[in-house]
């Protein structure tokens, strides 16, 4: 049993049933930060730009820097604005991190943009030894098309002239 100000809650992992859907579903309703718009980027901004920004704004919101005679909720304010910005250049400043959340935010973006048209196997694309990637040919005829290395990492691709999108699956 838990002590302190909390209630008792009991620690046994949720596996199945109504409340397993429940709590998925408030899971995933939970907003996801959008880190380019806390540093004020765009999502093509190079990374020197990206890293200007964090600057100057790590800068303007570091503690050390408020004024003593600013009312404590400001200051509260501020530290808790510095933090999300040392949080977003954490994840957009380094390469691998960025790579990894701007798949996200690509995947993100296309679950929004409408139904999955179908399900395909990785192994069922084309191999395309010219430019490494995968593809397969959308029935509006345009194509699919994903790199060897984001083919591990994607789980939905988009067609590259229409609004049509498929689940990549892995066999086993």
């Amino acid at each position: 049993m838990l002590t302190g100000p909390f209630p008792y809650y009991s620690i046994e992992p949720i596996r199945e049933g109504p409340l397993l859907v429940q709590w998925m579903m408030a899971f995933e309703q939970i907003p996801k930060k959008d880190w380019y718009s806390i540093l004020g980027a765009d999502p093509s901004a190079s990374m020197s730009d990206l890293k200007h920004k964090y600057q100057k704004l790590i800068l303007l919101y570091h503690p050390d820097k408020q004024s003593a005679d600013v009312p404590a909720g400001t200051v509260e304010e501020c530290i808790q604005k510095f933090i999300e910005i040392d949080q977003a250049w954490k994840i957009l400043g380094n390469e691998e991190t960025k790579k990894e959340y701007d798949l996200q935010r690509q995947e993100g973006d296309l679950r929004n943009t409408g139904p999955v048209d179908a399900q395909v196997y990785l192994e069922e694309m084309c191999w395309n030894e010219g430019d490494h990637t995968f593809s397969l040919s959308c029935r509006c005829g345009g194509k699919y098309s994903v790199s060897k290395d984001e083919a591990e990492e994607v789980t939905l691709i988009s067609c590259d002239t229409c609004s049509l999108i498929i689940e990549l699956l892995h066999y086993g």
